[in-house]
């Protein structure tokens, strides 16, 4: 069947306690959470990429290594996988391959009941969260049993990128589970607790795609996130984003991107000042139109992070 992948993340940073809590689609908790439910049109056959981890057969570890791969390729810190997390994370997938749905919460009365909430299931998983922490969830489910095509999904969907490529993150833990209807449950679950990892550090980033990446996908259909990233159109280009710590701050002042030797492309800017749903330490473009194929792209960002001004300018090419 061809892959039809439903996509969850969740952002809700707090002050101290620098929680990445999860959200439920259609409800969830309290506070100014991403939450993304969808769909989108079978994908492309996989680009073959030199370092690129090798499959395994197993969903949840290709997922993990997939979404660990990239964010090597940033420079962030690689995360090391717990026991505790893959158990909270496993133990969700069971639950909704159980009852076959998709959703960040789960129901008492239920089956497979291991905890309303993510912190709940970290807890009960004996993950214990004591500040300064952050924790975050992504979810996918798809008619594909790739680990690394689920990952993928998860990252070309541009508020679950955010989560991903959080750089204070330091472990994370991965569950994956096919029920009846052909659907394969992806759960990535990503946290520091008793500290954060380093990060970037003040005035710092990152950006992807990366500089020089090649084979980079033409476009993503923003209808199948909630809430819907460009909400006037569906097929749109690969976003292009920026990453700093969940403590810093991302200002834009300008933000583009060019086919090479032509006019910037109209895009629609996400940034913590533009839209409600994008948290502080991160911005984003979405290219309003598909990207063209076997094209190179310009990319030209200027704003501030921790007030610091903030340049860059750096090229990738589509497949």
């Amino acid at each position: 069947m061809p892959r039809l992948p439903f996509l969850q993340p969740s952002l809700t940073p707090l002050c101290l306690s620098l929680l990445l809590a999860a959200c439920g689609g259609g409800g969830g908790d309290s506070g100014n959470a991403a939450v993304s439910q969808g769909t989108a049109s079978a994908a492309p056959a996989p680009v073959v990429e030199s370092g690129a981890p090798l499959a395994t057969g197993n969903t949840a570890t290709d997922g993990f290594n997939r979404a660990n791969f990239r964010r090597q390729q940033l420079g962030l810190s690689v995360l090391n996988r717990n026991a505790l997390i893959d158990s909270a994370a496993q133990g969700h997938s069971d639950y909704q391959k159980r009852n076959d749905v998709i959703t960040h919460e789960q129901s008492p009365t239920a089956a497979g009941f291991t905890g309303a909430t993510l912190k709940d299931r970290l807890a009960a998983a004996g993950y214990a969260l004591v500040a300064p922490y952050a924790y975050g969830e992504v979810i996918s489910a798809s008619g594909d049993t790739s680990g690394a095509n689920a990952a993928e999904d998860l990252i070309t969907a541009i508020y679950h990128r955010f989560v991903i490529f959080e750089p204070r993150f330091l472990e994370a833990g991965a569950g994956a589970a096919t029920a009846a209807s052909g659907y394969t449950y992806f759960t990535l679950n990503l946290a520091s607790t008793r500290g954060l990892g380093s990060g970037l550090g003040q005035g710092n980033f990152v950006h992807y795609p990366l500089a020089g990446q090649q084979n980079v996908l033409t476009n993503f259909f923003s209808d199948y996130e909630t809430p819907d990233p460009v909400g006037d159109r569906n097929e749109v280009g690969y976003p292009v984003s920026i990453h700093a710590d969940i403590t810093s701050t991302v200002t834009v002042q300008s933000f583009s991107i060019s086919p090479r030797g032509g006019a910037p492309l109209p895009v629609k800017v996400l940034s913590h000042a533009t839209d409600a749903n994008t948290v502080q330490s991160v911005a984003a473009i979405v290219p309003l139109g598909p990207l063209a194929p076997k094209t190179a792209y310009d990319v030209q960002f200027t704003g501030t992070v921790d007030g610091i001004a903030a340049t860059r300018a750096w090229s990738f090419s589509t497949r």
